[in-house]
């Protein structure tokens, strides 16, 4: 006797499960979320550049609003790269700790890198 279509279901999706492979039904989604999202804000700075030029806006204007995007764009890429950094320093601690499981302590030292990252970028940022 064949099993169900269902019980054949339930056994491949355990399995896959089981095996620790992403759940396409969830990842599928995010990046789906995530385009959209980078395409409608790269649409509205569009927008507001091209407004900006029809408005006939002081070329101080406009260079003040293309040097604070400029400055956001260097510190997002700062910022990244310190947390990136500091996240990496703290999955290596965590192995030269040994620590296969998940729990408090590990992720307590992940805040605390995290927190030290933000820490770093603030004074970083401070200083420039």
């Amino acid at each position: 006797m064949q099993p169900s279509w269902l019980a054949a279901y339930l056994l491949l999706y355990q399995s896959h499960l089981k095996e620790g492979h992403m759940d396409v039904h969830v990842v599928v989604p995010l990046a789906l979320f995530a385009c959209v999202t980078y395409a409608l804000k790269a649409v509205l700075d569009a927008a507001l550049r091209h407004r900006l030029l029809r408005a006939a806006v002081s070329s101080d204007v406009i260079r003040a609003v293309l040097e604070a995007e400029d400055h956001q764009r260097k510190v997002g890429a700062l910022r990244w790269g310190i947390l990136s950094s500091s996240l990496a320093l703290g999955f290596g601690l965590i192995a030269l700790l040994g620590w296969k499981e998940i729990s408090p302590g590990v992720i307590a030292v992940l805040a605390a890198a995290i927190g030290l990252g933000n820490l770093v970028l603030f004074a970083v940022i401070r200083r420039v």
